[in-house]
């Protein structure tokens, strides 16, 4: 549980049992630098959020699991921070341009097809 507690795990709950639950993904509140504030005024995790979330504020089950893709990768990356060498801007940029996270080191390519299904939708019709 430490270990967890120090390696990004804002988004699990670890039970006395060491079971993990990941949870909150869309209103996950991570430190200010990964914090967007939309035109809005609402603030959200910019690097574990769909486009539908970067560019109307709209959240559900569906931005939810592009979210739980994330974690996926946080965690099979030994806890790096998705993006990390990129600002918020650059990310909402990639991110609208269909730019997503690489395969971690650790992920086997099956494990990593099912966290690049959930950043990929249909639903999103933005500008490119």
């Amino acid at each position: 549980q430490k270990y967890l507690e120090q390696h990004a795990a804002r988004n699990c709950l670890v039970n006395e049992n060491n079971v993990v639950k990941v949870s909150d993904f869309g209103m996950a509140r991570y430190v200010l630098d990964n914090q967007y504030t939309s035109s809005s005024g609402s603030k959200f995790p910019v690097k574990w959020s769909p486009p539908e979330v970067l560019h109307y504020s709209k959240y559900s089950s569906k931005s939810d699991v592009w979210s739980f893709g994330v974690v996926m990768w946080e965690i099979y990356s030994e806890g790096r921070t998705p993006f990390e060498n990129r600002s918020n801007s650059e990310v909402v940029d990639d991110i609208t341009r269909g730019i997503r996270l690489y395969r971690p080191h650790r992920a086997a390519p099956p494990l990593y097809q099912v966290m690049y299904k959930c950043w990929h939708n249909v639903r999103f019709k933005g500008p490119v």
